[in-house]
C-alpha cells in the first residue's frame, strides 16, 4: 500500500478516505513516471484543532487550514518554472518515503460545501496537491505555481474532476 491513513479525527470515514488517497496519489506518481509500489506517504487525517497546532508549530501561523505536507527530501527545482529533480526509488519490499501529510476535517468540509463541490472531489484534489509538494512542486514563484496547477489539472483530469481552478477558486497551502 502506498498510503498509510491514520485516522485521529473518526469523522473521516477511513475507508472511504483510504481509497481515494491511494487512487489520487497512485495517479500522481504514474502521471509523473514514477512507479508507485516504490514509495510510501503517511496520512494524518484529523481536525482544525489538530492542524492548527501543526501549522504553529511547522510554519508559525497557528490557524486552521486545509491540508499541509511535509516532504522527505528537497526536490524543488532550482530554476523556476522546471521540473523538481525525481525522488530517489524504492521498491515494493523497501519503499522510500516521500513524506507526511495532514488533512483537517473541518476545513475540508466547509470548503467543499463553500465551493459547491463534492466533498470527496475536493478531498482529492488536496490530495493531489500535497503529493505534488512531496514531489518537489510549489506555487510560491509564479513559473512553478502555473507548473504546478497545469500538472494538478491534468491529474485531476485523468481522476474525472475537473478544473478546480476554473471557477476562480485559491489555491490551497
Amino acid at each position: 500500500m502506498l498510503v498509510d491513513v491514520v485516522i485521529e479525527d473518526l469523522r473521516w470515514d477511513e475507508d472511504a478516505l483510504a481509497r481515494l488517497a491511494e487512487q489520487a496519489a497512485t495517479t500522481t506518481l504514474r502521471h509523473l513516471g514514477h512507479a508507485p509500489d516504490g514509495y510510501e506517504i503517511v496520512l494524518l487525517a484529523c481536525d482544525d484543532a489538530r492542524i492548527a497546532a501543526l501549522n504553529g508549530d511547522f510554519r508559525d501561523k497557528a490557524l486552521p487550514t486545509n491540508v499541509l505536507s511535509w516532504p522527505e527530501w528537497d526536490l524543488s527545482a532550482e530554476t523556476e518554472g522546471d521540473a523538481p529533480e525525481p525522488p530517489e526509488a524504492g521498491t515494493k519490499d523497501a519503499p522510500e518515503p516521500l513524506g507526511n501529510v495532514a488533512l483537517a476535517y473541518d476545513t475540508c468540509k466547509s470548503e467543499a460545501l463553500a465551493q459547491g463541490k463534492s466533498f470527496d472531489a475536493h478531498v482529492t484534489h488536496l490530495i493531489v496537491h500535497s503529493v505534488l509538494h512531496l514531489l518537489g512542486f510549489d506555487h510560491i514563484r509564479d513559473k512553478d505555481a502555473a507548473l504546478m496547477e497545469e500538472t494538478e489539472v491534468r491529474i485531476l483530469a485523468q481522476l474525472g474532476i475537473t478544473d478546480p481552478y476554473e471557477a476562480g477558486a485559491e489555491m490551497p497551502l
